[in-house]
């Protein structure tokens, strides 16, 4: 009898796995290494100071295991005003001349905020508390959100406004286009110099799509029209696990979840989303976690392939192209 009940929890224990792999993946388990490999490639500074227009990346997890409690109580923003940059045109500012910016993973309409905890220190929110329209200005569209934390955030046309940690002198634009989320706020609310070099085109894309490169064949884009990766050290099953954190995150932004009827083109088994431990969501296809690279500039992009050994582009299968 004991035989037999070991053999019948070991074909029940098969039958559960067999369950999870057709579930969530259907290539071979990686390495659990947790080795950050994209963190040591070349990517160019995590949004450095200097570094121009469209550098850096992400929502930013410099020191994922610090306290979000221990950033320092945001400056606010007093009189707003607008002024032109070269390459942006009119640009949003604060009383002391620094950038405002939006996130494209937050909402306008309701307002709300996704970017808590690390990301908060990275691109500091601007207190609602005191700001005031200058020239320029419809005052109207100024408001404000509350955050998880209770604070309240200034909103401007319905859009969260930041500022970039980067940025230390007025009238820098360090965080423009950062890992394709980021954006210099415009009067409106809008994306100022029409956000990345996108135009309408990107702006008409889904959350997820395919579009055709000339090497390496049909390939996932983000909203944004920016190419999207995979990392080979990642897990799929039994469940998503990505082992991109810390500095590897700086240069390899975690792509946000997407809506199974937002994509076009792409497999659909598999297609989720799972909280990372920082709390963050991450979007899969085939159960694999996806993500941008701060490297691509624009649209199109495809710098990050290849890159450590373990970056790839990514098929509307899930699967890396290894070309």
């Amino acid at each position: 009898m004991k035989t037999s009940w070991r053999s019948a929890s070991l074909v029940a224990s098969a039958a559960a796995v067999l369950a999870l792999t057709t579930a969530c993946g259907q290539e071979a388990a990686p390495s659990a290494s947790s080795q950050n490999v994209g963190a040591t490639a070349a990517a160019g500074g995590y949004g450095s100071a200097g570094a121009g227009i469209g550098s850096g990346l992400g929502n930013g997890s410099a020191t994922p295991s610090a306290s979000a409690s221990a950033a320092a109580p945001a400056a606010s923003a007093g009189k707003l005003a607008v002024v032109t940059n070269p390459e942006l045109g009119k640009v949003l500012t604060d009383s002391g001349g620094l950038t405002l910016y939006r996130f494209d993973t937050d909402t306008a309409e309701p307002p709300k905020s996704s970017c808590d905890g690390d990301c908060a220190k990275t691109w500091p929110p601007v207190p609602a508390d005191d700001a005031t329209a200058g020239d320029g200005i419809d005052k109207s569209l100024l408001g404000e959100v509350t955050r998880s934390d209770g604070s309240k955030q200034l909103t401007i046309g319905g859009w969260p406004a930041y500022r970039y940690v980067k940025d230390v002198n007025a009238g820098d634009v360090n965080g423009q286009g950062v890992g394709g989320k980021w954006y210099a706020l415009a009067a409106d609310g809008k994306k100022a110099g029409g956000g990345g070099g996108g135009g309408a085109e990107a702006a008409d894309l889904p959350g997820l799509s395919t579009r055709q490169d000339p090497n390496l064949g049909e390939i996932v884009v983000d909203k944004n029209g920016m190419t999207v990766y995979r990392f080979i050290k990642d897990v799929a099953w039994p469940d998503p696990i990505s082992k991109c954190e810390g500095a590897c995150l700086e240069k390899w932004p975690a792509v946000a979840p997407v809506e199974a009827n937002d994509t076009k083109g792409i497999e659909k088994k598999g297609l989720m989303s799972f909280t990372r431990p920082d709390g963050v969501k991450q979007q899969t296809i085939d159960c694999w976690p996806i993500y941008t690279f701060a490297q691509d500039k624009a649209p199109g992009d495809t710098n990050g392939q290849g890159v450590g050994g373990t970056w790839y582009v990514v098929a509307p299968d899930g699967k890396p192209i290894k070309k």
